[in-house]
């Protein structure tokens, strides 16, 4: 499969990027590694007129802890996530997740964390050649009218399979969308549209610049599911924060659900419900899961290429092992 022909543009500051996206808008796409974008380009998903690539923006690539919170430029690949020691420190669920991304031939040469948060929603029914698409009725987000992962549905059932947005609404981070003459700050809750066909609150003028996580000291852990350790996208994930009280009970849990949906899922009540509770109650943990599953199920169809039983059956156990290792961290 060959890539459609394309404007290759390659600004050498942010502010030369803004003023490219302002001028094409609708007509480019960004390219940060290009794992995602490529791929969708070469099946004919995507035919964007230009690229607007940011490889000399070495100002996007950066971590570092500012007034209680932990940045990370948008460019910022997926390796020096994997070997900061802040992030390993300060947010496992981050390192945990970058390390489960592609393969390492991805995380060292052209991953980066910008581009995992806003790669496009996957479905297998979809993410097909251009002749396989080209036999049947088109879906919603090929343009049609019909939803081949749920009946009847009057919507695209896309899914979000990305790990670092798990794993960072878990944290509760929030990103930085930069346009020509401004920014503005986002929840990563708040930037996911829950719409398959345009899944991120992103303007076509808009870039990523920056995620900012919050220093809050407690313990996070993310756990996945996928056919292979390497390259498979998650067909089930899971990311938890758990923060001790003075009492050494928790203060404060977060417990995020992904690759079940159109965005990943922040589950306040599974979340609220291990309060007061002390790391050690597991049995706590168990009903903490297993209201994640319940709540989770109804967002599931069949367009990750494995059963709705096996992949609900599965969010209670990632859940579980996220809770347990981040309760282990603390009590350690």
């Amino acid at each position: 499969m060959r890539l459609p022909r394309f404007d290759y543009l390659g600004p050498d500051t942010l502010e030369a990027a803004l003023d490219l996206l302002a001028f094409h808008k609708d007509d480019a796409k960004i390219l940060a590694g290009g794992t995602d974008l490529l791929v969708r380009m070469k099946k004919g998903l995507l035919k964007p007129k230009a690229l607007i690539s940011l490889k000399a923006l070495n100002e996007l690539s950066y971590i570092k802890k500012q007034d209680g919170y932990i940045k990370i430029g948008a460019r910022t690949s997926l390796a020096d996530i994997i070997a900061s020691d802040l992030i390993q420190k300060e947010a496992q669920a981050l390192f945990q997740a970058c390390e489960k991304i592609g393969a390492i031939t991805i995380q060292h040469f052209t991953g980066t964390i910008g581009g995992n948060i806003l790669q496009n929603n996957r479905c297998h029914h979809y993410n097909q050649s251009q002749f396989h698409r080209s036999g049947r009725q088109a879906c919603h987000k090929d343009g049609g009218k019909i939803c081949y992962a749920r009946e009847e549905a009057d919507r695209c059932n896309s899914t979000c399979q990305s790990d670092g947005a798990t794993a960072l609404m878990a944290l509760g981070a929030s990103i930085i969308l930069a346009q020509k003459g401004g920014e503005r700050t986002v929840d990563l809750a708040n930037f996911y549209t829950t719409d398959g066909i345009m899944p991120h609150a992103c303007e076509s003028h808009e870039l990523l610049k920056e995620i900012i996580i919050p220093v809050q000291g407690g313990q996070s852990a993310y756990h996945r599911l996928a056919y292979r350790s390497a390259i498979d996208y998650p067909i089930v994930c899971a990311g938890v924060l758990l923060k001790p009280s003075p009492k050494n009970e928790i203060e404060d849990a977060r417990i995020v659900v992904g690759a079940m949906s159109r965005s990943p899922l922040f589950l306040a009540k599974a979340s609220s419900s291990l309060k007061g509770k002390r790391f050690t109650d597991m049995a706590a943990f168990k009903k903490a899961a297993d209201d994640s599953m319940n709540s989770a199920a109804p967002f599931a169809v069949h367009n990750v290429g494995a059963t709705l039983e096996y992949r609900c059956a599965m969010v209670s156990q990632m859940v579980l092992r996220a809770l347990e290792q981040a309760a282990a961290a603390i009590k350690a």
